[in-house]
């Protein structure tokens, strides 16, 4: 009988929430959230921990983890694709868009836009407050005919949301096989594959520039590395707009993305996240 490695991982974190989502780049089966700092990984057959504790170590350099335990269970075969299901829900973000899974049923509201978004192993489904920031972001900013780039794009969300609000066309990458994968699945989906361009790339490697707007919905350390490549992707009186960070990543972000001629005219907050747009001048 096929067995599967559960390793139930308690942190000591003050950001559990972006250690969870950071650790799905192990590519577990799945991961269940437990409590606030406890959180429970699935693995296939015996799996071997040394490369999750030495990811775990990495976190703990670049202070993003303080400490961590792991207790390791072999079970027998279950049905993943069910239990994966069962946590995947109907999330409305706004009076405009709701995001669901396509084993979900809903009936759109008058004026509802619903986005229809597995996201397998890649990050994107609405429950997170950067998505959900970013999206209320795109609301306001988002113009018939901009141009997008989504860079780190996960599911494809906000690439997918910006062409069912008007724009034009979508360039969206990710470093991530599986990202690509998932991505131009659920454009299918969402009937907008001609118009949102799935690669899997890292900035570097895009030379389309003039976007309309640039969305960057990653992690605080990749937005510092590449603020300057983020800002000469923009054209003249583009929106940037950023997220995956916290409150108290406000002041640095600032002053980097400031420095090549990015200015702020909004901060937007949901519980200790924030989102960030800048116009560039």
């Amino acid at each position: 009988m096929q067995t599967y490695t559960e390793i139930e991982i308690t942190l000591e974190s003050t950001n559990p929430s972006l250690v969870t989502e950071m650790l799905w780049e192990l590519e577990p089966l799945g991961i269940e959230d437990i409590t606030g700092n406890k959180i429970k990984l699935y693995f296939p057959g015996d799996f071997i921990s040394t490369a999750l504790r030495e990811y775990l170590d990495k976190l703990i350099a670049e202070s993003l983890l303080a400490s961590y335990t792991l207790t390791e269970t072999i079970l027998e075969n279950k049905n993943w694709n069910e239990e994966w299901e069962k946590t995947i829900t109907v999330n409305k973000i706004s009076d405009t868009f709701v995001i669901k899974p396509s084993f979900r049923d809903y009936e759109a509201a008058s004026g509802e836009i619903v986005l229809t978004i597995d996201p397998k192993m890649s990050f994107g489904t609405g429950e997170h407050q950067t998505t959900k920031l970013m999206i209320l972001a795109l609301e306001k900013y988002c113009k018939p005919g901009d141009t997008i780039l989504d860079i780190g794009t996960g599911t494809g969300v906000l690439a997918i949301a910006a062409i069912k609000l008007g724009a034009a066309s979508a360039i969206a990458f990710d470093n991530d096989e599986w990202c690509n994968e998932n991505g131009k699945e659920n454009c299918q989906q969402n009937n907008v594959e001609n118009l949102v361009e799935i690669r899997t790339a890292e900035l570097h490697d895009i030379p389309e520039k003039d976007f309309s707007i640039v969305i960057a919905n990653i992690q605080r350390n990749p937005l510092l590395e590449l603020s300057d490549q983020i800002a000469a992707k923009a054209k003249s009186g583009g929106i940037v707009l950023l997220s995956g960070l916290l409150r108290e990543d406000e002041p640095v972000i600032l002053e980097k993305y400031s420095f090549h001629g990015l200015k702020k005219i909004a901060t937007n907050t949901m519980d200790e996240w924030i989102s960030l747009v800048f116009i560039k001048e």
